[in-house]
């Protein structure tokens, strides 16, 4: 909830952030691209009004998980108003019958998660019908299961190079921008390098060499709040930070804003949790 004060933290912990993405590029390899990162702030949960504060204190690139979120905020009148220059990445996964919706966002900047060559075909299909009268193609992402884990979305690594191929030969609409891994969660960094982010490195890898690209031209989009310094020492260009600057999500009946429910009471919360949830979701085509 918005408050007075929280102009002045929301400025502290930009710069914070910035000042450790600083610090992480000057660890960084010199072998590697030298492409100043970008931080992505992830405004989910949070109000309008911490998106125009971070906005007011230079942050240009939001984040958002959810297409019903990200299209309220973006086209929310004082957001429209007070930040001509915002820029919007979709950074939740993306289901084709919600692609028309996501794409009539202004100030669509990037869509990080898209996960195979149909999606990619469904999103290029709808940015040419939609935008028809601009000539600029929509910045793309390819979204990479790094982890293997079934509970994560994104194309199976294997699958990466010859994806990439239809999106650059096929996809006239779309301009390939880089690879996006999500990851396992809380990888201990002290036994060794986080592997899934070894894992996107040695996938853009195969692409520059299959496709003769420069590593310039692909950016990597790894790394959130908890591991970006890491991410950016080894490679990152596109970081997503959300706590870190927002402060802990504001989730409905979460553990933070609420007191402890009781037994009897806990499985009541949980499906109202669920309800809200799922009123983000839609049945997927297939």
């Amino acid at each position: 909830m918005w408050r007075v004060g929280m102009s002045e933290e929301i400025g502290k912990a930009l710069q914070s952030a910035m000042d450790r993405v600083n610090q992480a590029v000057a660890r960084r390899s010199k072998a590697l691209p030298a492409l100043p990162p970008r931080l992505v702030a992830v405004s989910k949960t949070k109000p309008p009004e911490m998106v125009i504060e971070a906005y007011k204190q230079g942050q240009r690139n939001f984040g958002e998980n959810y297409v019903n979120e990200l299209v309220d905020k973006a086209s929310n009148t004082e957001i429209l108003e007070s930040c001509p220059e915002i820029e919007w990445h979709f950074i939740g996964h993306l289901q084709k019958n919600n692609v028309n919706k996501l794409l009539g966002v202004p100030h669509l900047f990037m869509v990080e998660t898209v996960d195979s060559a149909k999606l990619a075909d469904k999103v290029n299909s709808s940015w040419q019908r939609l935008r028809a009268a601009s000539s600029q193609r929509l910045r793309i992402m390819l979204q990479i299961n790094t982890s293997g884990e079934q509970s994560k979305h994104g194309l199976p690594p294997e699958e990466t190079v010859n994806t990439v191929k239809h999106i650059v030969s096929q996809c006239t609409a779309l301009h390939f921008s880089g690879l996006m891994t999500i990851g396992r969660s809380g990888f201990d960094l002290s036994q060794a390098q986080n592997p899934d982010f070894q894992m996107l490195l040695s996938q853009r890898k195969k692409v520059c060499d299959n496709l003769n690209l420069p590593m310039e031209d692909v950016e990597l989009s790894m790394g959130m709040s908890n591991d970006f310094e890491h991410a950016i020492e080894v490679g990152a260009t596109n970081v997503r930070v959300g706590s870190l600057i927002f402060g802990n999500r504001d989730y409905p009946n979460s553990a933070a804003n609420t007191p402890s429910p009781s037994p009897e009471k806990r499985s009541k919360v949980l499906t109202e949790e669920a309800a809200k949830k799922m009123e983000h979701l839609t049945v997927s085509e297939h």
